[in-house]
């Protein structure tokens, strides 16, 4: 009797270790994903000034400027639960931001604007940030969902709802692409 008593006491509190292990890697994705939703905020929020800076200067690049704030107006609009819908739209939204950043080798002046030296500088740190939040993000979904197919905290993750989490990954096979290096 006692015996019986004790073995379920041991698989009950491995439940309990399982399930908490369980909260804990749901948790460190969540905060993980909101690091990452911070830093697009950010990015995000240096397109206006990047692109008024640009416009006084690239005024006949009017459609490459359209598509940035549509492309931001886009990210934004996607749901924050939706990480692949939000990976897909970041990325073409990066995409776009590089061409105007490119337009200051066709715009001396442009090149040359204090103001637009600084936005290209605070830009170029926030892609690091970000960068470094996409891998934590990335490495705390893992954890989760090793935990959420490993056995046996599977069947303590199936009888509790945990799911796994998607990966914040590029989408564009161009980016993925190693560049062509010619001398």
């Amino acid at each position: 009797m006692y015996v019986i008593l004790a073995i379920i006491v041991v698989i009950a509190l491995y439940v309990v270790f399982i399930y908490n292990g369980l909260v804990r890697s749901r948790q460190m994705a969540e905060e993980a994903w909101s690091g990452i939703d911070v830093q697009l905020k950010r990015r995000a929020d240096l397109i206006p000034n990047l692109i008024e800076t640009v416009k006084g200067y690239a005024a006949h690049e009017k459609t490459t400027l359209e598509e940035v704030v549509a492309l931001r107006n886009k990210a934004q609009a996607v749901p924050s639960g939706d990480v692949a819908g939000r990976a897909q739209a970041e990325g073409l939204l990066g995409q776009a931001l590089g061409r105007v950043i490119a337009l200051a080798e066709d715009y001396p002046d442009l090149k040359a604007n204090q103001n637009f030296a600084e936005l290209q500088a605070s830009l170029e740190t926030m892609e690091g940030e970000l960068q470094m939040a996409r891998r934590y993000y990335n490495g705390a979904a893992r954890d989760l969902n090793v935990k959420v197919e490993s056995f046996p905290s599977n069947l303590v993750a199936g009888q509790f709802g945990f799911a796994k989490r998607e990966y914040f990954e590029i989408t564009n096979e161009a980016d993925r692409a190693v560049p062509s290096v010619k001398f």
